[in-house]
């Protein structure tokens, strides 16, 4: 039986909240009261105009892929120390960007690895991709024959895993986008940039000059992010950005940074003297996804969006060998910990540790 224990439930913390927790597919998230939320902005001289909402934002070690949460055997339900490599190498890159002058982030405090402190923002609902190869679902399109990637033309003669000429945005809706003639009324479907200025407000845009500017905050930080990797001799082939809007203390709307970014979830990264040998080595969750694929006994259920009724039921029936979890566990903790610089640490309850420190240091548990 494995000694590690991983944090695979998030949102049944005793944390005092005000309405339900809302769990995702990695993070869930705890809204506090308006009392502690003005109690911490205070007490911890937190840079947000009075009245912000605060959150605290757990990670879990759970990993899903395909749309689905998988399981290792022996109730390994999670990847030791996953959620610790992606909250320390996401606080790691916002460090860098504020560094850099480029845009704020939602963290607020970050009391534990597996927590921030985060403030709410409105959302932009598009997800912000940018490409510098061109490798999976659009290699596999351009296989095909399309050329024409989210209103952008694509040259004839490109190979698998080639270097683009420049970075490539290629959004996507965040969340499904209803009422707009163009887009197909489905989660995650690739739009143009004319689709977001012609429906700004459908967006959450509050200006075009806004669109224009999270594109720059985009590219520029992949650049950032890309630039850091090649000194480790690592490449970073294409990510996930999110953005929102918060108040600022002085009361103007800004865009910032949500959600994680440069993360091994939310980003191809592959190794440097793999790719000069012709070869691909993950280090990021595209490994996993690998590994499934080869592994699950029909990998056209994974890929095939009309049959995700089969996908979920195999992703509940389906549990993976322990010496993958761990396999990916030190993909994960391996690449995190080279990006910040240090060993990452593995605790061996983070659950308790979480709860220890957000009610001795935080007051933010609930004494039944």
């Amino acid at each position: 039986m494995t000694s590690y224990k991983v944090l695979d439930v998030n949102d049944d913390l005793p944390i005092r909240t005000k309405g339900a927790v809302h769990s995702g597919k990695v993070r869930s998230v705890y809204w506090l009261t308006d009392e502690d939320s003005a109690r911490l902005i205070n007490d911890k001289g937190y840079q947000v105009p009075k009245g912000t909402e605060l959150a605290i934002m757990v990670i879990s070690d759970r990993i899903s892929a395909f749309d689905c949460i998988w399981q290792g055997e022996n109730g390994l339900n999670g990847v030791p120390g996953k959620g610790i490599a992606l909250n320390s190498v996401a606080s790691h890159w916002f460090k860098l960007f504020d560094k850099a002058g480029l845009a704020g982030n939602h963290i607020v405090d970050i009391p534990h690895p597996y927590v921030w402190i985060v403030r709410k923002a409105s959302t932009v609902k598009v997800e912000a991709i940018a490409r510098q190869y061109i490798t999976g679902s659009m290699w596999r399109d351009y296989a095909k024959g399309t050329r024409n990637f989210c209103g952008i033309d694509l040259p004839e003669g490109l190979a698998a895993n080639q270097k683009l000429d420049e970075v490539l945005i290629t959004p996507s809706t965040k969340g499904i986008i209803t009422g707009v003639t163009d887009i197909p009324e489905v989660d995650d479907v690739n739009i143009t940039r004319e689709n977001i200025t012609n429906n700004l407000s459908v967006f959450n845009f509050k200006s075009e000059d806004d669109v224009a500017k999270y594109e720059q905050l985009l590219v520029e930080g992949f650049k950032l992010i890309s630039d850091e990797l090649a000194q480790l001799d690592q490449i970073f082939v294409d990510t996930k950005f999110e953005f929102g809007y918060v108040e600022d203390i002085d009361g103007s709307d800004k865009l910032i940074y949500i959600d994680e970014v440069g993360t091994p979830d939310s980003s191809r990264i592959w190794d440097g003297p793999a790719y000069r040998d012709g070869k691909i080595i993950e280090n990021s969750k595209e490994g996993f996804r690998q590994l499934l694929i080869n592994n699950v006994p029909d990998s056209d259920v994974l890929l095939n969006k009309d049959r995700m009724d089969e996908r979920e039921q195999l992703a509940k029936d389906y549990t993976l060998p322990e010496s993958v979890m761990l396999e990916v566990s030190d993909t994960y903790v391996g690449i995190a910990s080279k990006i910040i610089g240090q060993e990452i640490t593995i605790p061996s309850d983070p659950r308790s540790e979480v709860i220890a420190i957000l009610d001795k240091e935080y007051g933010l548990i609930k004494h039944n």
